[in-house]
């Protein structure tokens, strides 16, 4: 049985799952948590896609796995964890990036694309901690970070996401109360505008060059200055270190000033 009166202590050799780890913000994340001193199971869509990943923590000196799997497919979220276990060991930290955008105005929005953004980003989260918080419980030690976003405020033409993400503060808080008394906190992440494939996708879904998209965006960002992958890698790296026990069920808006 978990240990339910005193928590544990991070393993000696420590196991970090980063889903949409292939690019952007999960690749960011995963490099960092490998410089953290974790062994890092990169997960994505596509294994072929973690490669670049999974070669550069290599060559930091780091332990990687690529992983392929769809998060939204509750037998292959199953396999993908069992084989982490099998070649990394059990995981202690889980950072539920993956995710899709199918942007589109409420009247112009198709099923399809409300279902397969709620698909990745909230079943998949569920999905995904559902699978890997046995082990966290059986260790006494763990950490569950999930990505939601500003646009869980509410963003023209996102409906779908704006769901997801705000979905999953919700599910974050939860799982906090549920799984504390295990040792394991659980935190979100809420990016601003970040330089990713996805935000130069929303660009170019309004018409505008990226370039003018960023610079638009940073002159209304207090610091004056937009997003990288790396500034939300440094706060999902602190929720998931040992230093912040005593922080859970807390969203932190990483987005260069108040949101208002």
């Amino acid at each position: 049985m978990p240990n339910t009166s005193t928590p544990g202590r991070r393993p000696d050799q420590p196991v970090a799952i980063v889903t949409g780890a292939a690019r952007g913000i999960g690749a960011a994340t995963a490099l960092r948590l490998a410089a953290d001193g974790y062994a890092v199971a990169v997960v994505d869509l596509d294994e072929a896609a973690c490669a670049a990943t999974v070669e550069e923590i290599g060559r930091l000196g780091g332990r990687a796995l690529a992983v392929g799997a769809d998060v939204a497919d509750a037998v292959r979220v199953e396999a993908a964890v069992d084989r982490v276990v099998a070649e990394l060991g059990p995981p202690s930290v889980l950072v539920n990036n993956a995710g899709v955008l199918r942007d589109n105005l409420l009247f112009k929005m198709s099923e399809t694309d409300w279902d397969t953004v709620l698909g990745v980003h909230l079943r998949g989260s569920f999905l995904m901690s559902r699978a890997a918080q046995k082990h966290m419980t059986a260790q006494g030690w763990g950490r569950i970070v999930n990505l939601s976003s500003s646009s869980a405020l509410g963003n023209r033409g996102q409906a779908n996401y704006a769901a997801a993400k705000a979905g999953l503060q919700g599910f974050t808080k939860t799982l906090a109360i549920e799984l504390g008394r295990y040792g394991i906190t659980v935190n979100a992440v809420a990016p601003g505008f970040v330089v990713t494939e996805m935000t130069a996708a929303t660009a170019a879904r309004m018409g505008l060059g990226f370039e003018e998209f960023q610079e638009s965006a940073a002159a209304a960002i207090p610091v004056r200055r937009v997003g990288t992958p790396q500034d939300i890698a440094q706060a999902i790296s602190f929720f998931a270190g040992e230093e912040s026990g005593f922080v859970s069920g807390q969203v932190l808006y990483v987005a260069g000033g108040p949101l208002c």
